[in-house]
């Protein structure tokens, strides 16, 4: 079996995220950039897949020089190779055409599973698994808690807001994971020593047969018009009691439309 896992390389999830000034995109230089942390999962549920049936787990990334230190995470996490697509046409892409440019660097690599975290922390849209699956004319198997392959088939557990519900599909498929599936390893000494000998593909726009007019900030179907600062954390309302506390505090919640 050969599974790919999409990973993404984000600010750190615990820094203070803020816009540019000039171009209204994420400035991703004002904090350190680190393995989006629901894609750890997704790392971890393929290597535990081929762990039990055997295969290649190829790590794909799309990003900046640095995002080359994320697709090294993950093949010090037990992968077998690196992708990542690096062209600075890419900055500003919107999800409409990532899930283009990885469609373009999964096409014709064999691939059975292609797995993914269930969404960005940078971004929050949860779209990209979706758009990939259907650019590649894929089953899409999504917000698995639970995954399991038996022969040409990929039966998920996906979880929902009243339980969950169990899904098969045929392969090739896209899979997106939640972080209830697992718990991801820590590289060991040993895989990051490993990972530095391990084959990476770097692959640019024009590679994949795609016009870098199709991707970028001015291909975006989607802007950021305006924004503003974070107003100031405001002081607290201090309740004295003095015998009547509970009708202060109840006050105070009716002004604020709590109750």
């Amino acid at each position: 079996m050969k599974i790919a896992v999409c990973v993404k390389q984000v600010p750190d999830t615990w820094a203070e995220k803020k816009l540019r000034e000039g171009d209204s995109l994420l400035d991703r230089e004002s904090a350190d950039g680190v393995m989006n942390e629901l894609d750890e999962y997704a790392v971890e549920e393929a290597l535990q897949l081929i762990e039990a049936q055997g295969g290649e787990v190829v790590v794909l990334s799309m990003g900046p020089e640095r995002a080359a230190e994320t697709v090294r995470k993950a093949l010090s996490m037990g992968a077998d190779a690196g992708i990542h697509v690096v062209d600075d046409s890419l900055a500003g892409s919107d999800a409409i055409a990532t899930s283009a440019v990885i469609a373009k660097a999964l096409e014709g690599k064999d691939f059975d599973l292609v797995i993914f975290g269930s969404e960005s922390t940078d971004a929050r849209m949860s779209v990209v698994p979706a758009m990939v699956a259907e650019r590649l004319g894929w089953a899409q198997v999504t917000f698995a808690q639970k995954v399991e392959v038996s022969g040409s088939d990929v039966t998920i557990e996906r979880a929902t807001e009243n339980g969950s519900d169990t899904v098969t599909a045929s392969m090739p498929a896209v899979v997106s994971v939640v972080e209830k599936i697992n718990e991801p390893r820590y590289p060991s000494f040993k895989g990051i020593m490993a990972a530095k000998k391990k084959p990476v593909e770097t692959v640019a726009v024009a590679d994949l047969g795609l016009d870098t007019a199709a991707v970028g900030t001015a291909a975006a179907w989607s802007a950021v018009n305006d924004f503003a600062a974070r107003p100031p954390k405001a002081a607290g309302t201090i309740v004295t009691d003095e015998g009547d506390g509970g009708t202060k505090v109840a006050t105070y919640l009716v002004d604020q439309k709590f109750i």
